[in-house]
């Protein structure tokens, strides 16, 4: 007979499974979930910050890492007052990937590309606007705007608002160099029949 987390005692399930023993465990689920892909965000974030020191770009990585890192102090002190339990393996697992994610093929046989820019650039982009929905859904349709007075959604929308508005001249730059806009002619992407 097959295990089912019903089955599993209470102590048990809270080590495999902590959100399926939250008085809101749908929550709890897509929290950790959201967690988990924003210790990605910053994990890439301080990467590719690293990766483009000493020049515009990493300056503004470095801003976004930082705002992404304090962003998921407010996120986790959020889960915690609302008595949502932190799932551990899940941000691991995360990061566990994007690291595994690092050995994909860039272009070059060693070394950073303009495509690992882009492609870096491009996560953060979507992972920001992700956040924006993010804040929104959990003022929202959670209630957490009215549950938690103090948190102030509409700012932490704005900030990310200002994290994408941050990143988007390099990200667009990023885009051209990679995918070859600013190589080709328009000439290029017209066909001649």
């Amino acid at each position: 007979m097959a295990t089912t987390l019903q089955n599993l005692p209470e102590r048990a399930l809270k080590a495999i499974a902590p959100a399926a023993t939250a008085d809101e465990p749908y929550l709890a689920i897509y929290m950790n979930d959201q967690l988990a892909l924003g210790v990605v965000w910053r994990e890439i974030a301080r990467r590719s910050q690293k990766s483009n020191q000493a020049t515009e770009l990493g300056a503004a990585l470095e801003r976004v890492a930082t705002a992404i890192a304090e962003d998921i102090v407010t996120f986790e002190n959020i889960m915690q007052r609302i008595g949502i339990p932190k799932n551990n393996a899940k941000p691991v697992l995360a990061m566990a990937g994007e690291r595994f994610g690092r050995l994909k093929l860039n272009g070059h046989l060693r070394g950073y590309s303009p495509l690992s820019r882009f492609q870096e650039l491009d996560i953060l982009v979507m992972g920001i606007a992700n956040k924006v929905t993010l804040w929104e859904n959990l003022r929202d349709h959670a209630g957490l705007g009215a549950r938690l007075p103090d948190i102030d959604f509409g700012e932490l929308i704005e900030r990310a608002h200002g994290q994408r508005t941050q990143l988007e001249p390099f990200h667009a730059q990023a885009g051209r160099a990679a995918l070859g806009a600013d190589a080709r002619p328009a000439s290029a992407y017209t066909s001649s029949m």
